[in-house]
């Protein structure tokens, strides 16, 4: 099982409960792990043979900024499904999404949901 990792995205969207959080927005950090088969890639040395992580930054960018969602959960869910819908090789993702500026009266890194997806 071969894996690439796309570390601490930040992305800004608008997506919370909250009215001002649909209407300010706030920033986002996204992890994503994608897994595939990249022996050939890495036998052959050829970007074709590989899923390109510059591609899966574009699919997700689209598909986490294209609607204002409640939860982050949903946010999440819909990147996962875009990115298989993108590329056919991609059989499992891991994704991690955080919201460090969630309108919580507290003292945290972040807050954050994981889900991992397969085909």
């Amino acid at each position: 099982m071969d894996k690439i990792t796309i570390k601490n995205l930040k992305l800004f969207a608008f997506h919370g409960v909250n009215p001002e959080e649909k209407e300010n927005g706030q920033n986002f950090l996204i992890d994503v792990d994608y897994y595939s088969d990249f022996k050939k890639a890495s036998q052959s040395d050829d970007l074709n043979d590989t899923v390109s992580y510059a591609k899966v930054v574009k699919v997700i960018r689209a598909a986490f900024t294209k609607e204002k969602y409640d939860l982050i959960e949903k946010a999440a869910e819909e990147v996962s499904k875009a990115i298989f819908e993108s590329f056919e090789q991609i059989y499992k993702v891991e994704i991690t999404l955080k919201k460090p500026e969630a309108p919580v009266n507290a003292d945290f890194e972040y807050m954050a949901v994981n889900i991992t997806r397969e085909r």
